[in-house]
């Protein structure tokens, strides 16, 4: 009975064993999506079957167990890492897989690498629209295009397949979506080989580089993994107008550091440093008033650069290029590449400025003229211009001159003369004044027919109190306007000065062309003015008279007046007839009578006379 019980316990039934059976299945601690592990228990084609203790196994394909790009060396035996989605499907197999257990693994350790800001490592292994897709050891992410390299790159074939460091830009989980950088470690990476290299450079240190790019101010030099700036100003000491003049991509030059911003880490080259300095003792080699030859090597709006030599210039500002051309760009008297003379006017050294003309090294045509032309001599120009104050005359050497409207014409204003010149029209001018310092030629038309104040003063015929014959050109309501018979002067008689009587005193009793005679009261040749008075000639020939024949106021008879006249008259004609005598003495009579009336008037007439100068 004992030996019976023994033996039962030790041959469990099959009861025990589905007891036993389903104990591990309910003790068991898979639970479905979470990664276990598995055994590869077989390899059935493309698919391997892995164990992961449950009632069935799973199968997964072959080729996630294989990096993306690269086959899978998975055999029997090996022990894998899987994803357990379900415990049994309706085939009654274990839904496990190999690809989502690897991303759950990649992700958790991925946003711990996000969340510290360090570089993970992946591979490109397929190009998509925008850029291209990067395998991070299971979890998949996107490489934009522009983030791949500093520079863009035309062929992305060496990177492909390739282990490298990227950098997390953006993650989100639940849309399943990385974006990483290539180039956010490059720029880094660079940046810790540019500080390294900016530490080991000096300034004043020459050192050898290739031209890595050209633009319009300068080229980009690389020093070996730091580039640096060289200006087109620094390449040369001569003028250049374009860096591609002297360098090209690919090219070895030899460079001195200038300047190095440690901040920045921007690095200032230069070449022509690496020559002597042609500015070196400028001032004895071009001295002032010295004639050179150079070549034009730019043309500005105010004006042209000369090279004296090589790395040598000088500016012929535009207003020491021409005697004569005003206002004129330096293109239209100089042009690129053209020899010239200049001559230097201005050294200076420490600005680097040279400044040349181009005029003085030809003759001057004013100071020409002042030696061909002398003042007083006559020439014949052409009207260029009328202004508001005289006239521009082209003359020889193209120079002008300027008649201003004061010596258009002696008598005429010149506001009125002017209008009867016109552009083009040929004068024959005299020459006034020649400045040759301040280039000015002044000329006169009416100086051609000579003063006639200085005619008339010369000879004495006007001289104040002078008797004139004057010929009337014009009758006015004022008076009357008359032209001195034998000169070029005119005068214009008041009404006042028209006759001694004031009933006389009628413009219209004169004609146009009538010839009357007048007392000069006036000439003054500076102010240009001649004043005549009839009035004042018939005051004159009164006083005349009575001084010729005697006064009642010197005690003497009218008889002794009369007689005195009688004698006169027959000592200078041998005889008048008795009636002619008779008036004598009754003009003789009535000048006496009246004297003391004449001398009023003759004080009138002097008051008139300073009333009109």
């Amino acid at each position: 009975m004992a030996v019976a019980s023994s033996e039962s316990e030790q041959s469990p039934t099959r009861e025990d064993f589905a007891a036993l059976l389903e104990e591990s299945f309910t003790q068991s601690t898979l639970e479905e999506g979470s990664v276990v592990k598995g055994r590869v228990v077989a390899i059935e084609k493309d698919m391997a079957v892995v164990d992961v203790g449950l009632k069935t196994e799973g199968r997964i394909p072959l080729k996630e167990f294989g990096a993306p790009g690269r086959d899978s060396s998975l055999k029997v035996g090996d022990e894998v890492e899987v994803y357990l989605e379900r415990v049994e499907n309706a085939l009654g197999e274990a839904v496990i897989s190999r690809d989502k257990a690897r991303r759950e693994e990649s992700w958790e350790r991925l946003e711990k690498a996000f969340e510290a800001g360090e570089k993970v490592e992946g591979q490109i292994f397929n190009s998509v629209k925008g850029g291209f897709t990067v395998d991070l050891d299971g979890a998949v992410a996107f490489l934009p295009r522009s983030q791949v390299d500093i520079r863009p790159v035309r062929d992305v074939g060496p990177l492909m397949n390739t282990p490298q460091p990227f950098q997390i830009l953006k993650m989100d989980r639940r849309r399943g979506n990385i974006v990483v950088s290539r180039r956010t470690v490059l720029e880094e990476t660079r940046a810790e080989q540019r500080s390294e290299l900016v530490q080991s450079l000096e300034e004043g240190q020459i050192i050898e580089g290739v031209v890595k790019n050209i633009t319009d101010y300068g080229a980009f030099v690389d020093l070996g993994g730091i580039d640096g700036l060289l200006h087109v100003t620094d390449i040369a000491w001569r003028r250049i107008n374009h860096p591609t003049e002297v360098l090209a991509v690919g090219q070895t030059v030899k460079v001195r550091i200038i300047r190095i911003n440690h901040e920045t880490q921007r690095i200032s080259l230069g070449m022509k440093q690496l020559e002597e300095d042609p500015w070196e003792g400028v001032v004895a080699k071009y001295p002032v008033d010295a004639k050179f030859t150079g070549r034009v090597t730019n043309i500005t709006d105010y004006g042209a650069f000369v090279e004296l030599e090589p790395g040598v210039e000088g500016l012929i500002h535009v207003s020491e290029m021409s005697w004569t051309k005003k206002n004129v760009h330096p293109g239209k008297i100089v042009s690129t590449s053209q020899e010239v003379e200049v001559m230097v006017l201005e050294v200076d050294p420490v600005k680097r400025r040279i400044s040349l003309g181009l005029k003085q090294t030809l003759a001057n045509p004013w100071q020409e003229f002042a030696d061909n032309h002398p003042v007083g001599s006559e020439v014949e120009g052409e009207v260029k211009n009328k202004t508001e104050f005289g006239l521009f005359i082209g003359l020889d050497g193209d120079v002008d001159g300027m008649v201003h409207l004061s010596d258009l014409d002696w008598n005429r204003p010149g506001e009125q003369v002017i209008e009867e010149f016109n552009r083009g029209d040929a004068v024959r001018v005299v020459v006034l004044d020649v400045d040759v310092e301040k280039e000015r030629i002044s000329l006169g038309v009416k100086q051609l027919q000579g003063d006639p104040f200085a005619a008339a003063e010369e000879t004495g015929d006007l001289r104040k109190g002078a008797v004139v014959t004057c010929e009337v050109a014009e009758v006015r309501d004022n008076g009357i306007e008359v032209k001195l018979v034998g000169t070029d002067l005119t005068a214009f008689i008041r009404r006042s000065d028209l006759a001694r009587d004031r009933s006389e005193q009628r413009p219209e009793r004169f004609a146009v062309g009538q010839k009357v005679d007048a007392r000069v009261t006036q000439f003054d040749r500076k102010a240009r003015k001649v004043s005549v008075s009839i009035k004042a000639l018939e005051i004159a020939e009164e006083k005349q008279a009575v001084a010729q024949y005697g006064s009642t106021d010197s005690g003497a008879s009218l008889g002794d007046i009369l007689g005195a006249a009688l004698r006169q008259r027959e000592q200078s004609d041998g005889g008048e007839p008795e009636a002619e005598t008779a008036s004598a003495a009754q003009e003789v009579s009535s000048d006496a009578a009246d004297s003391s009336e004449q001398d009023a008037v003759e004080g009138d007439a002097s008051e008139a006379d300073k009333k009109s100068d």
